[in-house]
This record gives structure tokens, sequence and C-alpha cells, in this order.
């Protein structure tokens, strides 16, 4: 059984299990308020689904591609979760949870997957089938994505949906990917080039 975080759009959290599924979800749509929700949402999953935390097997984490500051919140979240509970972190691509959906409702062949990366730039990944990423994620101007023949413009990313990919990857012995967010681009900081002269 999982615990799911995903802050790579709105703020996601769910409760799954291989064998009876998305057992509670809850999530919030607004990009701005995952710092102040998260907490909440993951206390009531847990709640609804009436699961304690000695009962999950590890904590999965949406790596993105997401904002900078959003999605660091979710992820750092799932971490500290997983540390305090003494649980394994498990990192997911939140785009995978997008094609499974998409697959699983009945959808067939090619499947480009685009998330708003701000900037008038957009996040993408390609699929051949649920559980085969072709391409990314990656980020391009809309001009520049790929053809694909079928296409999902998505505005959220379920936790559920992400925790499932999960567990089936596990139960497949499939690997995971790599520990790092997936920023894809640099944070908009620059570091100060020293003390300022002060002039009276």
């Amino acid at each position: 059984m999982l615990l799911v975080l995903d802050s790579s759009i709105g703020t996601s959290v769910a409760v799954v299990d291989l064998e009876r599924g998305v057992i509670a979800e809850r999530g919030e749509a607004d990009t701005m308020r995952h710092a102040e929700v998260v907490g909440a949402l993951i206390r009531d999953v847990l709640a609804e689904a009436g699961v304690t935390v000695d009962e999950l097997s590890g904590v999965v984490a949406g790596m993105g591609p997401g904002p900078f500051t959003g999605l660091r919140i979710g992820i750092a979240a799932a971490r500290v979760f997983a540390l305090g509970a003494g649980k394994p972190l498990v990192p997911m691509v939140s785009h995978d949870a997008i094609a499974a959906d998409w697959y699983e409702a009945g959808g067939t062949g090619e499947l480009l997957v685009v998330t708003d990366a701000r900037r008038r730039e957009r996040y993408y990944s390609t699929y051949s089938d649920a559980d085969t990423r072709v391409q990314g994620p990656a980020l391009a101007k809309p001009d520049d994505l790929p053809e694909a023949a079928n296409r999902v413009d998505a505005t959220s990313v379920s936790a559920g949906a992400l925790g499932m990919v999960a567990e089936r990857r596990y139960a497949a012995g499939l690997p995971f990917p790599a520990d790092e967010p997936l920023y894809l681009r640099s944070p908009d900081v620059t570091l100060s080039a020293g003390p300022k002269r002060v002039t009276a």
C-alpha cells in the first residue's frame, strides 16, 4: 500500500494498493496553494482510507515535470513523510499517470502528453503504450512539439493513477526513475556577485 503525492500541476494525494486500486484520493487544483494544502490532504486521505502509517509500504513522489516552486513542495513533503515513517521513497514521472489514465480509458496508439511549463513553453512526453515512454519528459515551445496521432493537454495529475503505475511497475519488476526532480530549466535565481557598495 502506497501514499502518493504529486504537485507538478495542482496538488494531489492518494492511498493506493495493487489489489484494491485507489482507496482514497484528494486534490487541490490551485497551483499557488501547494504548501497550504499538502499536509491536510495527507491527513485526509489516510483517514478516509482507514490506513495507518505502519501499513504503508512506501511513499510515491511525483517528480514532475513541473514548475520549480510547486514541484519541490510535493517532493519535499513526500521525502519528509517517508523519512519520518521509515518507508522507502518511490520516485515517479508525473506524465506517466496522465498516459496511464488515457490508455486505461481505451486510448490506443502513440500518445503525446503536454502540460503547461509557463513562459510560453510546454513540458511533453510521448508514449507508445501505457508502460512505455518513448521520449521525454522534455521542454519545448508550442510550435516545436513533436507530432503524434493522439494528444492530451493535461491540467491535472491524478495521484491515484500515479500510484497505480508505481504498483504495477513494482509487480512487474521494472526499474523506477531516478530520484531527481524534473524541473527541466534552471530556477529563477541568480547568485550574488558579493556585497553591494554603500555610499553615503
